[in-house]
C-alpha cells in the first residue's frame, strides 16, 4: 500500500519508517511512504508556506498554492502505480477516525488504494485548498495537536498493522475494538509480581474459562471505561 504525506516536516516519519513493525513491514514491501514538502512548491526566496489570515487573528495559514501543488505531484506519481487516490487532511473538525475505517483503508490499500495525507500546521489551512483538493478530513481525537504529522503516523501505523503478513491475523482479532470492545487485560510472568497474583483461571489450561473470563472482562472494562461502545455492541 502507498501513502504519500505532504508535509513541511518529511524528517519526523522516520519515526515509522525505522522502527518497529512499520519498519519491517516496510522492508518487506507490504507499504509504501514518500513525503512532499509544500516549501518546494513555491517560488519565492523565503519559501513561504503561510500567512496571516484574513479578517484578523492569532497565528498562521497555510497558503492553499503550495499544499495544492505537492497534492498534485502526489497525485501523479501514484497514477504511475494505477489504482486509485483518496485524499485526507487532519483537524480537529474533521471525522473521528475508527477501528473499522481503519480496516476498510487496510482493506481498500491491498485493492490498490493509494493515501495522500495533508499535514496542516500552524493556525489552519486555507479552507479553498480543503474544498478543492481534500476528500475528507479525519481527527484523531478530540485535542488540538501542533501540526499533522502525529496525526498522519498514527493512522499510517493502524493500518499497516492490518496489511498482510505485518502480524498474526489472530492478534488483530483479540485486539481492543476489534469486536466492538475494549481488550481484555494481559498478565506475564512472574505468576506473582509484588504481592499481586496473576488470576487463577489464567493458570487453569481450560481454554473456554479462559476466553468466558476474558469476554467478562472486556465487557466490564468498556462499560467502566467506555460504555458508549456497548451501544453498538
Amino acid at each position: 500500500m502507498r501513502f504519500d504525506v505532504v508535509t513541511l516536516f518529511p524528517d519526523m516519519f522516520a519515526a515509522i519508517t525505522e522502527h518497529g513493525i512499520t519498519r519491517r513491514a516496510r522492508e518487506q514491501g507490504a507499504w509504501r511512504l514518500q513525503t512532499w514538502n509544500p516549501r518546494d512548491f513555491t517560488t519565492d526566496a523565503h519559501r513561504t508556506v503561510d500567512d496571516r489570515p484574513f479578517g484578523g487573528g492569532p497565528g498562521m495559514v497555510l497558503m492553499a498554492e503550495p499544499l495544492a501543488q505537492g497534492v498534485e505531484a502526489a497525485r501523479t506519481a501514484q497514477a504511475q502505480d494505477g489504482g486509485r487516490t483518496l485524499v485526507a487532511a487532519f483537524s480537529a473538525a474533521g471525522t473521528p477516525l475508527r477501528d473499522a475505517r481503519v480496516r476498510e483503508l487496510a482493506a481498500q490499500g491491498q485493492a490498490g488504494l493509494s493515501l495522500v495525507l495533508v499535514c496542516g500546521r500552524y493556525e489552519g489551512i486555507d479552507q479553498r485548498f480543503l474544498d478543492a483538493c481534500v476528500d475528507e478530513e479525519w481527527s484523531v481525537g478530540d485535542f488540538v495537536l501542533s501540526g499533522g504529522e502525529l496525526a498522519a503516523m498514527a493512522l499510517i501505523d493502524a493500518v499497516v498493522r492490518h496489511l498482510p503478513g505485518t502480524m498474526r491475523p489472530e492478534s488483530a482479532q483479540d485486539e481492543s475494538f476489534a469486536e466492538g470492545l475494549l481488550d481484555a487485560p494481559h498478565y506475564t510472568r512472574p505468576e506473582v509480581w509484588r504481592g499481586r497474583e496473576v488470576p487463577p483461571v489464567l493458570l487453569s489450561g481450560h481454554h473456554a474459562d479462559i476466553a468466558r473470563w476474558r469476554r467478562e472482562q472486556a465487557l466490564a472494562r468498556t462499560r467502566r471505561i467506555r460504555p458508549d461502545l456497548l451501544q453498538n455492541t
